[in-house]
């Protein structure tokens, strides 16, 4: 079966085997040791295989998968013999660019339907009671006919259930104000990270992440989280719900010769950090079950126990490149990140990896039948694209020439909870208003109101019946001014004029 070239020893290949490419990785190191190099020869891999990737660049050097490497040094020349890579050439890779903000890449967005009341409150840290009140206000949307789209839409119908609060809870179960406030103020702190920008439509398509070029190579979709990751709840609210997406909608289809999609998650520690357990605890189980849909998911961070126990003896394939000890804490990382190896009885694991050098790593992949083959040091393969950042002007170029970026870069607000409540509201306002007085009349008389002003008068002027009147008064000792008098009054007031 077809593998992906990670490095060679001094006695052979190492590769990772595409059928267990869905088994899920690791690629661990210092600063500075490579790792974001290794996560580029994966992705850049996969990609020939025809597999799409996703990965989200923390530090903007990913980006450089969409060139192509310059002309090749005496050096690399050099490193390159030593690996037996005689065929390889500088080429790029088929990239899309996306950014949550907009501003590197096509935005991406989901609503906060798809997002779900029990996902949005692990996110929102909600307790079990807030939580209910949640589902609550959910059902009442749906049951209202009222879509829950953007921020602004779920903020409506918390203020809405907040002012109906009788009425719904003696029809859906009790909520309290309380809860409904302590909502609000998490919601507000999900806000101020920018998540105003993640909620809305057109929502992200996962097709969309799945596409090959017309040559047959898989996407690489590169994520810009250079500023995404310096907010962390808005960080871990979109992965999760990228991989709870692609777990609730893609069909079960076990080990495949080739994975359907593969994700990078670059510093995954800040995925982790502060993290509360119910959001850990849904990604361990969005992993752990995910590969049966055929996506495999790699974690690229620092330290091996960056990423929790649980999850980190899920990753089958790993990359390690050197440690330093410098502190009790990398002491104890090192010497766990040898002791999730494979055993190689010809390597002292926990040595090798502090004296690792820049491109050096120890590999450690799945075989036959997916067994852990035995940890080796290697020299780390070179990609065939740009190692490093790329200029505004060649992501303007790539993002120019993307596929979606008509369906994705125009922000459409649709008529949604927010505006049909407002709606109601401005509806109901006009009905309950007294009747403004202008001049002894309502505002809301028009063409009748001028009428009566000219046949009653009004308290400025006489109005044409108080002149008949008093001209009639004149007349009426006579038995013909007083059939004037009733004829008129008859007339107007709706009596009956005497034969």
């Amino acid at each position: 079966m077809p593998g992906i070239l990670i490095g060679r020893d001094d006695e052979a290949a190492v590769e990772l085997d595409s059928r267990y490419g869905n088994r899920h990785g690791m690629i661990a190191g210092a600063t500075g040791t490579g790792k974001s190099v290794s996560l580029m020869l994966l992705a850049e891999g996969f990609s020939r295989l025809g597999v799409p990737c996703f990965l989200a660049d923390a530090k903007g050097d990913l980006a450089g998968l969409s060139q192509a490497a310059g002309a090749p040094s005496e050096k690399l020349k050099a490193r390159l013999d030593k690996l037996g890579l005689v065929s390889w050439k500088p080429q790029a890779n088929p990239v899309v660019f996306w950014d949550i903000y907009g501003k590197l890449g096509h935005p991406v967005r989901a609503t906060v339907s798809e997002m779900g009341p029990t996902l949005l409150s692990r996110i929102l840290e909600l307790n079990d009671t807030q939580e209910g009140v949640l589902e609550v206000v959910f059902r009442v949307a749906d049951d209202e006919g009222l879509l829950l789209l953007d921020l602004g839409d779920l903020r409506a119908m918390l203020g809405f259930a907040a002012e109906h609060a009788k009425d719904i809870s003696s029809r859906y179960g009790l909520i309290g104000s309380q809860s409904v406030a302590a909502i609000q103020r998490s919601l507000l702190k999900l806000e101020q990270d920018g998540a105003d920008a993640f909620f809305g439509e057109p929502a992200l398509e996962l097709a969309d992440l799945m596409r090959q070029d017309m040559s047959g190579r898989g996407v690489i979709n590169v994520l810009a989280a250079d500023t995404l990751i310096l907010k962390p709840r808005l960080y871990s609210t979109f992965l999760l719900w990228l991989l709870s997406e692609l777990f609730e909608q893609l069909p079960e289809v076990g080990d495949l010769d080739v994975p359907k999609l593969v994700f990078f998650f670059d510093e995954a520690h800040l995925l982790f950090d502060d993290a509360p357990p119910a959001l850990r605890q849904r990604v361990e189980q969005v992993v752990r079950l995910i590969r049966s849909k055929g996506v495999g998911v790699y974690f690229c961070s620092q330290n091996p126990d960056d990423v929790p126990g649980e999850i980190l003896g899920q990753l089958g394939n790993r990359v390690q490149h050197a440690l330093r000890a410098f502190t009790p804490r990398d002491q104890k990382a090192v010497k766990a990140a040898a002791e999730t190896f494979a055993r190689n009885p010809r390597l002292d694991v926990a040595e090798v990896i502090g004296t690792l050098g820049t491109g050096e790593a120890l590999a450690s992949t799945l075989g036959d039948g997916g067994v852990p083959s035995p940890v080796r040091k290697v020299l780390v393969a070179t990609p065939e694209c740009r190692i490093g950042a790329i200029t505004a002007e060649e992501r303007a170029t790539i993002r120019s020439r993307s596929p979606v970026g008509g369906k994705y870069d125009t922000m459409v607000n649709r008529e949604s909870a927010e505006e049909r409540l407002a709606a109601r509201a401005s509806e109901k306002a006009d009905t309950d208003a007294p009747p403004v007085k202008r001049e002894g009349k309502t505002a809301a008389g028009g063409w009748t109101d001028g009428l009566r002003d000219a046949v009653l008068g009004t308290s400025r002027r006489q109005g044409m019946l108080e002149a008949a009147a008093k001209s009639m008064i004149r007349a009426a000792g006579t038995r013909a001014g007083q059939q004037i008098v009733r004829g008129i009054l008859g007339g107007i007031f709706g009596g009956k004029r005497r034969s």
